[in-house]
């Protein structure tokens, strides 16, 4: 760990093994602006503009992957994130800490942990209540995706009608979602969002995901992304633990913790293990997933 200047926040701290490398900015957010093998490029996106630039009352996007809690709502979730946060070192990880936020009585933190011999990274999320009052929301993660990518997600297993009478699944629309557009493919076994920095319209869809990963694949890497589902529990926005959204200038792969009753002084926390692997060709149909895809995301070894 050590501590760098990243295009004018001076306070950065870089992380990184044989592997990979991320950068996490303490200027603003936390935010880790950077994830991706060493030496090579940036997964997340950035946003040249606003790189550097911390204070204010305006909320930036920034880039990179940042901690929001569910459901979405303005002005609550766009808290603007530019003040300095705390940084600790606890061994194996390092802690940020946000400080609580004004608006909402909801102070947030991330741990995070490159995982060993490994190219990965553990990320814990932490939600605590800083309130008089109890709080119902979702630990929310959002990864803001470098253009030109394709978002995977995986369907519940598929069956026999016999066999199946019940639903299994969950895809939730929102008002502005066309599913006739040609960014996605609708599988039989995977929806896959494709980000078109030509096109200006956004997408969004939202999934309850019970195998548990979400991937980016863009220029032969594979960013995945692997989190617990918890069976019975109670997901925000119609039940989704994954959701996708792109525009014109990135693609964000986000994943949701269940909806909690967080009362005074109580924490939740939602983990995101992340990989990194190359040589994965972009896919177009279940075919090229099942091929390409799905030996890489058999192979992340849980800890």
């Amino acid at each position: 760990m050590e501590k760098i200047n990243y295009g004018g926040w001076e306070n950065c701290i870089r992380l990184s093994n044989e592997r990979v490398e991320l950068i996490v900015t303490t200027d603003v957010g936390p935010r880790i602006i950077r994830f991706g093998f060493a030496g090579a490029d940036n997964e997340f996106r950035e946003f040249e503009d606003m790189v550097g630039i911390k204070g204010g009352d305006e909320w930036r996007i920034y880039g990179g992957h940042r901690f929001w809690h569910a459901p979405e709502a303005r002005p609550r979730t766009y808290y603007p994130d530019n003040a300095p946060v705390e940084i600790a070192e606890h061994g194996e990880y390092a802690r940020f800490v946000q400080p609580t936020e004004s608006t909402t009585g909801i102070q947030k933190t991330l741990d995070v942990r490159l995982l060993p011999d490994q190219a990965g990274v553990e990320v814990v999320h932490h939600l605590h209540n800083a309130n008089l009052w109890a709080v119902e929301l979702a630990p929310w993660a959002l990864s803001v995706m470098a253009q030109g990518g394709k978002a995977i997600i995986p369907l519940p297993p598929r069956g026999s009608h016999e066999e199946n009478l019940q639903p299994t699944g969950t895809i939730v629309l929102w008002a502005y979602t066309d599913m006739t557009d040609p960014r996605w493919t609708w599988g039989n076994k995977y929806v896959m969002l494709r980000q078109d920095p030509t096109v200006t319209m956004p997408q969004k869809t939202g999934l309850m995901v019970p195998a548990g990963w979400a991937a980016y694949a863009r220029g032969g890497h594979l960013f995945v992304k692997r989190f617990d589902v918890i069976e019975g529990a109670r997901y925000p926005d119609l039940g989704c633990a994954v959701e996708v959204f792109a525009n014109a200038d990135f693609l964000e792969v986000e994943t949701l913790g269940p909806l909690v009753w967080l009362e005074p002084g109580a924490a939740v926390e939602h983990v995101e293990r992340w990989f990194l692997f190359d040589d994965v060709p972009l896919p177009a149909n279940d075919a090229d997933v099942d091929g390409d895809v799905l030996p890489r995301i058999r192979a992340t070894a849980l800890p």
